[in-house]
């Protein structure tokens, strides 16, 4: 009998904590919906910047600026893994947390000092538990990220980059594909590539009623800040997705093992119960047919 009443406490354990799984993939699925809207709200901005910056690389021609040119040498990398603040997310964060890891190692083999900025809980612990001090840690932004936050995060790397303390910056996040699926992606933030602008220049339509003031290269000089901001700002709402995404599917799993677990421990509580009655009857019957003897 003491058996049974430990199936039966694994089986109460069991269904509070599918309850809390349940509750939490509901929670995520929520914000799953609000985190594509905001995205779905940012990709008009990025599209008309995108444009903006095709046609002002057009009338300016092989115009330079600091964050174009690719520096000399290259003895100096930043990495800015976004993370989440919390867990309970599955792969989303361990996927992070290993690409930038690799790319720290593949580039101090190469001779780089590599440098990291952490955004979220997770991969500030991580680092600092590996020996790697973070740069510059960002936290309780993952959730919610604002384009102050990522304003925050790109002038960092941009200044230390227009001033040579910097010799390249990736970023490194996931991106939010589907509901399902999460891909983890780097991007390559700093120096810009030039056959970005090109590409942008020649794909998009040139608006010949733009005129420039003061010129088109000053204007360029001003775009290409805001254009690394909003690609910042854009890996920071991906990554939101992301992880609620994540999360969703990682409780939809928990839960259903949860529910297996409960049929599996049922089933066996049964059979345990069917034993002891058939042991009870057995030892009736016994006792009876021993006094019919007597």
């Amino acid at each position: 009998m003491a058996n049974l009443r430990d199936i039966q406490k694994r089986i109460t354990s069991t269904q509070s904590t599918r309850q809390i799984t349940r509750t939490m993939e509901m929670v995520a699925t929520a914000k799953i919906r609000r985190a594509q809207d905001r995205i779905e709200s940012a990709r008009p901005y990025a599209l008309a910047m995108m444009e903006v910056l095709g046609n002002v690389a057009h009338f300016t021609g092989g115009a330079s600026h600091p964050l174009l040119e690719e520096h000399e040498t290259r003895t100096k990398v930043v990495v800015i893994a976004v993370s989440s603040d919390r867990g309970l997310c599955g792969a989303f964060n361990s996927n992070i947390l290993r690409l930038s890891e690799q790319i720290v190692r593949e580039e101090r083999e190469r001779g780089a000092d590599a440098g990291v900025i952490a955004v979220g809980k997770k991969a500030i612990a991580y680092f600092r538990y590996r020996g790697i001090e973070p740069l510059a840690s960002y936290r309780d932004i993952a959730d919610k990220p604002s384009i102050l936050d990522a304003r925050s995060i790109a002038s960092r790397v941009i200044d230390g980059y227009v001033a040579g303390e910097i010799d390249a910056v990736k970023i490194v996040f996931n991106r939010f594909k589907n509901v399902a699926d999460q891909v983890p992606e780097i991007h390559d933030l700093l120096p810009i590539r030039p056959e970005v602008v090109r590409a942008a220049a020649d794909e998009l339509k040139v608006n010949p009623e733009y005129v420039f003031e003061p010129s088109a290269s000053s204007v360029l000089r001003l775009l290409l800040p805001t254009y690394v901001e909003t690609l910042v700002y854009r890996s920071l709402l991906e990554s939101a997705a992301s992880e609620q995404g994540a999360r969703r599917k990682a409780m939809k799993s928990a839960t259903d093992n949860a529910g297996e677990m409960i049929t599996t421990l049922t089933r066996t509580y049964n059979r345990a119960r069917q034993g002891a009655i058939t042991n009870e009857i057995a030892e009736i019957v016994g006792g009876a047919a021993a006094l019919e003897k007597s």
